[in-house]
């Protein structure tokens, strides 16, 4: 499974551009494939946006050349759209009647094809392919006259999950949708609002988290001043905040959804070890994201914790393999094993979900060559069963090997000596939560509302 897209925001501030660099900087982790900012002097907006990593994209002429004292930016991974067309790169800027505006957006719209079919058949014209592209059009159709009430109009017409930021000439909107299913945090820096999907963006330029833009919140921040508004009928709407953020996709350094992930992360393994315990000699992680849970379940089980894969941080998001050889490689470009702490021993193995499988046999098949006793793999989450249409970029169902196989199946599969998952009841109370509060749908398949069956089709011909 793959990230979605990182956005942050920041208002009044001489600086605004190269801190909202620093604050894609830290959400590099939630999008690879292409980064944007734009910015505005009050007058017009400026804006940049390439294909890359944030370090490559924005080089020190491009910053020096982009001004003003709002701006917003948005690090891409693609769930909705072609991943190679620069028309999807965002922020999304735009020209129209009443001046000019740019749009952020982490999530993914369910009735967006519906959507963009009734506005091409009301004359638009897309340059992207993008869910994201359709907001902006609503924006700029709706017949209201003051923003706020445009945007609104727009709002009330989508379905499925937005964590936007709006940039006119003169404000900055934050807006949660009503389900509140991806996080966005409203934070201060010398007096400057700023707003980011995660908090280490904050920590990293030094500015204070403030709270969470609440799920059906629009924050507007226009003339030094900061007005709240709520979308209507968001009381209707089930909170449906996406547990996979605890488990894979946010830093750990981050406070989303009111809570630290390091702190769930590691109740997690804590909750694991007690649903699952074996006999062995050590813990390892499968780095980065099974290493909190990994500490979790050390401390609760008593057997010693450590590093017996490292990760290799410099490779690329694709590694070319011409020859069935050099696939089988593949996975040892990112993870090697240290023999000398592997030989002989009894070793648990945590990572964060099995998705297909084929990544995990071959770590297990790695750790038995390396000279481990017994390999047993333990996952700190539930199967991942069903597909995900909220922003996450998850297989089909025929292709996750959860929704086909049954534990032992897996089990055997991935050639462990024993596997055992965190069960769904022991993950919502390891988070300190209820079923109430959060998104599960990918493991038990109860979507907060129906998804249409088109988006359905769409996704299987993935």
């Amino acid at each position: 499974m793959k990230e979605y897209c990182g956005v942050f925001g920041i208002y009044n501030n001489p600086n605004a551009v190269y801190y909202t660099y620093l604050g894609l900087y830290a959400l590099q982790h939630r999008g690879q494939e292409s980064a944007g900012i734009a910015a505005t002097d009050g007058n017009k907006i400026g804006y940049y946006r390439d294909f890359g990593l944030v370090s490559s994209v924005f080089k020190s002429s491009v910053l020096r050349e982009l001004s003003g004292f709002i701006a917003i930016g948005h690090n891409r991974y693609s769930t909705s759209g072609a991943s190679d067309s620069p028309d999807n790169i965002q922020p999304i800027v735009v020209s129209y009647k009443y001046g000019q505006m740019a749009v952020a957006h982490n999530g993914n719209l369910v009735n967006a094809l519906e959507l963009r079919e009734k506005l091409e058949e009301e004359g638009s014209i897309f340059r992207g392919t993008t869910d994201s592209e359709v907001i902006v059009h609503l924006i700029v159709k709706s017949k209201k006259k003051k923003f706020l009430d445009k945007l609104i109009d727009a709002l009330v017409r989508l379905k499925g999950a937005y964590s936007l930021l709006v940039m006119t000439n003169k404000k900055l909107i934050a807006v949660r949708d009503p389900w509140g299913f991806r996080p966005l945090c409203m934070g201060e820096l010398d007096g400057s609002p700023v707003f980011a999907s995660e908090t280490c963006a904050f920590d990293l330029i030094g500015a204070k988290y403030l709270r969470d833009v609440e799920p059906g919140e629009i924050i507007v921040v226009e003339n030094g001043a900061i007005s709240s508004y709520r979308l209507p009928e968001t009381e209707n709407c089930p909170r449906s905040q996406c547990i996979f953020e605890f488990v894979y996709f946010a830093r750990p350094d981050s406070k989303i959804f009111g809570k630290s992930v390091y702190d769930v992360r590691k109740a997690f393994g804590r909750r694991l070890a007690k649903e699952h315990p074996v006999e062995a000699d050590i813990v390892i992680p499968v780095p980065d994201s099974g290493v909190v849970p990994a500490l979790g379940y050390s401390q609760e089980s008593g057997i010693p914790f450590e590093m017996g894969l490292i990760r290799n941080h410099y490779v690329g998001r694709t590694f070319i393999k011409p020859d069935q050889k050099l696939r089988d490689i593949g996975v040892k470009v990112k993870l090697n094993p240290i023999p000398e702490l592997l030989e002989g021993k009894r070793v648990i193995v945590i990572d964060d979900s099995i998705v297909r499988g084929t990544t995990s046999r071959k770590i297990i098949r790695m750790l038995r060559e390396a000279g481990a006793k017994e390999v047993h793999m333990r996952i700190s989450s539930p199967p991942t069963k069903f597909p995900c249409y909220f922003g996450i970029d998850t297989p089909t169902k025929d292709q996750l090997i959860a929704s086909n196989h049954s534990v032992e199946e897996i089990c055997k599969y991935i050639e462990a000596d024993s596997l055992g998952y965190l069960s769904l009841e022991g993950m919502i109370e390891a988070a300190g939560g209820n079923f109430s509060e959060y998104c599960t749908a990918c493991f038990n398949g109860e979507y907060p509302f129906n998804i249409p069956e088109s988006v359905e089709r769409q996704a299987e011909k993935k």
